[in-house]
């Protein structure tokens, strides 16, 4: 009997706008672990889905900006996400000025079925 069924991660859900790690480079696959293993659940799922949604799109220069969001402080880095704190301009980047716009609404981290049942997007 099996005691422990484990839910699905947000990497492995079908998602068609989420990337298919195997289609990425090395460096994009890379980055999209580092992005969904944080070290706090609510930054995984806020800077994950938003890496997800756009590594395979990002340029070169694109992809060095977010590597240098991801050495910045989780717990910063939720905060400045979440809006609880502004953005200081030392660490503003594009980067990081359009993913706290895109987490900015509700329920950043959800899936697309997700947020079309909470009626944040068009079914």
């Amino acid at each position: 009997m099996r005691l422990y069924m484990p839910a699905p991660s947000m990497m492995t859900m079908s998602d068609p706008e989420l990337s298919s790690p195997d289609q990425l480079s090395p460096r994009r696959r890379r980055l999209q672990f580092r992005a969904w293993h944080r070290g706090t659940k609510e930054t995984d799922l806020m800077v994950g889905a938003f890496v997800a949604r756009h590594i395979a799109t990002f340029t070169e220069a694109e992809l060095d900006d977010l590597e240098q969001v991801l050495e910045l402080l989780d717990v910063d880095l939720a905060d400045w996400l979440s809006g609880r704190r502004p953005i200081p301009p030392e660490v503003a980047s594009p980067m990081l000025t359009r993913m706290a716009a895109e987490c900015a609404g509700r329920a950043a981290g959800a899936t697309p079925e997700i947020r079309a049942g909470l009626g944040l997007d068009p079914a």
